[in-house]
């Protein structure tokens, strides 16, 4: 089953208990390469590469079925900083 940009969103909202995920299929549809920003409560007091691990631990299997995936972290407070609704 090919991975689709509204799956992969439902698993990290699920996953990383997010409070908004921006999923864009970069593939045009083949599920391939997605570009992901993640919001999440999670994230607060780690770093760049922390937050990375989180995201690559909670969607390992789903990862290694890809070609390409982009992910940027935000908490909800650096979300909305950064103009974000």
């Amino acid at each position: 089953m090919s991975l689709t940009a509204d799956l992969l969103k439902q698993i990290i909202q699920e996953r990383l208990e997010a409070e908004l995920v921006q999923v864009e299929d970069m593939s045009g549809g083949c599920g391939q390469a997605f570009l992901v920003v993640i919001v999440s409560s999670k994230f607060q007091g780690k770093n760049k590469l922390m937050r990375h691990r989180i995201v690559n631990h909670a969607l390992k299997e789903e990862i290694a079925g890809i070609h390409a995936f982009t992910q940027k972290q935000f908490t909800p407070e650096e979300w909305t900083s950064q103009g974000g609704v």
